[in-house]
């Protein structure tokens, strides 16, 4: 018995039964969202190379931190190196600075012994051998030079370039006085003998050589208190364009030994820097009185500066174009070496205003004041009173208080006759005092 033929329906049907399924890979059941892993950013990250590229990167890379590596530890041996010359030089610096912070004093450089050695002495008195430290400059060292000096070791540790002292500074005068020859009531004839005696010489010193004669040195003021003498002094100052130098004869009265006689030295040596010059000397009376025997230390320091001044004025040096004035109110105590001729050439007085000047002067401080109709200056002038040009300002400044006390604006007759009461009864009581002394 046969078979019948196959269908080929029934071959692919038994084809896709004897293949095997594919993998597929299970459906993720995790919700959350995954981590990410901790480590550099995958834009920094190094892109993909070949071996040969990174080995050569890598090389690179090594030979730039063995460069940083040199480097390091060259810095590293320089430190070492140069780590104690800093700290001695710190230290050094320390103990400089420790010398020139603490107080030192100010001494005289009397004797260069070596380059490191010196003797010095101060003012108290001994001199003293001691040592030049190293950062001194030895070029600016010479005898007379004026060094500081270390307050334990009594070391030189500076020089004072400037020998010169303070207060002569001070005593220069960079401000011109406001009171001119306008100011001063009468005293045309005193005026008259400064102008001669003081400022011609300075402004035309060819006149005294056609004429043959040497300019006087110096002038003396001298008057009752109160006749202006310091008042013309002012004036000159004002006029002339001299240097200025004031000062007051109790200013050249020092404490220590020594230092009266250079003070008065300096004076004169500024005086001769910036000449022509004029130096006024105020109330010389204070170290200008006449020379006794004297147990005192201090009366024989006074007569060492005036033995000082006297040389100043008439000693071996040439003063040049340096003048001198000066102003007491007791000439007669005036030792006579001081003002004899060669030093003082001339001697102005000062009297009380006469009647004519007191008119001058009245109208002088009257001419600001707001006065009444019934003022009389004459009544003023005609008295007989004796005035001097500061008891008339006195006057005229009470009698403007005592219309100032009534609420007026003007100054009448009655306020000058109460201010003339006042001020006489207060120099008569003065003049009572003097007695009993």
């Amino acid at each position: 018995m046969g078979q019948g033929p196959s269908n080929p329906g029934d071959k692919q049907n038994k084809k896709k039964k004897d293949e095997k399924p594919k993998y597929e890979p299970p459906v993720s059941t995790r919700t959350h969202r995954k981590k990410k892993k901790k480590g550099p950013d995958s834009a920094a990250k190094l892109p993909a190379v070949y071996p040969t590229t990174r080995s050569k990167l890598k090389l690179l890379k090594m030979e730039r931190i063995k460069d940083h590596l040199l480097l390091e530890e060259e810095f590293v041996q320089n430190q070492e190196r140069l780590k104690p010359t800093d700290d001695k030089i710190a230290e050094e610096r320390g103990k400089v600075d420790e010398m020139r912070g603490s107080p030192m004093s100010v001494g005289t450089l009397e004797e260069i012994i070596d380059d490191d050695h010196a003797i010095v002495s101060t003012s108290s008195g001994p001199e003293y051998y001691v040592s030049i430290r190293s950062f001194v400059d030895k070029d600016l060292l010479e005898p007379g030079t004026s060094v500081l000096l270390h307050h334990k070791s009594v070391s030189i540790v500076g020089v004072l370039q400037d020998d010169t002292d303070p207060m002569v500074s001070v005593m220069k005068l960079d401000k011109a006085p406001t009171e001119s020859y306008a100011d001063i009531g009468g005293l045309e004839s005193q005026i008259q003998e400064i102008k001669e005696s003081v400022e011609l010489p300075l402004t035309h010193p060819e006149l005294y050589e056609e004429m043959g004669i040497k300019p006087p040195k110096g002038v003396i003021l001298y008057g009752a208190p109160g006749t202006g003498k310091t008042l013309l002094a002012k004036a000159v100052a004002n006029q002339t364009s001299a240097t200025f130098l004031r000062i007051v004869g109790s200013e050249l009265i020092q404490k220590y030994l020594g230092d009266g006689p250079r003070l008065t030295r300096q004076i004169f040596q500024i005086a001769a820097e910036h000449a022509p010059s004029i130096v006024f000397i105020d109330e010389i009376d204070a170290i200008g009185t006449k020379r006794y025997e004297s147990t005192s230390g201090g009366e024989r320091e006074i007569q060492r500066t005036m033995l000082e001044l006297l040389n100043q004025l008439d000693g071996f040096d040439d003063r040049g174009d340096v003048k001198v004035i000066m102003a007491t109110n007791k000439i007669e105590s005036l030792d006579p070496a001081l003002i004899r001729p060669g030093r003082i050439d001339r001697k102005i007085l000062f009297e009380n205003p006469d009647p004519a000047t007191k008119r001058k002067i009245l109208q002088i401080h009257t001419s600001k004041m707001s006065l009444a109709q019934d003022v009389d200056l004459e009544e003023l002038v005609s008295a007989k009173d004796d005035l001097s040009g500061a008891d008339i300002k006195a006057i005229c400044t009470e009698a403007g208080l005592l219309a100032l006390r009534e609420r007026r604006m003007k100054v009448t007759m009655e306020d000058f006759r109460s201010a003339r009461e006042r001020v006489l009864k207060n120099k008569i009581e003065e003049n009572l005092e003097g007695l009993y002394l």
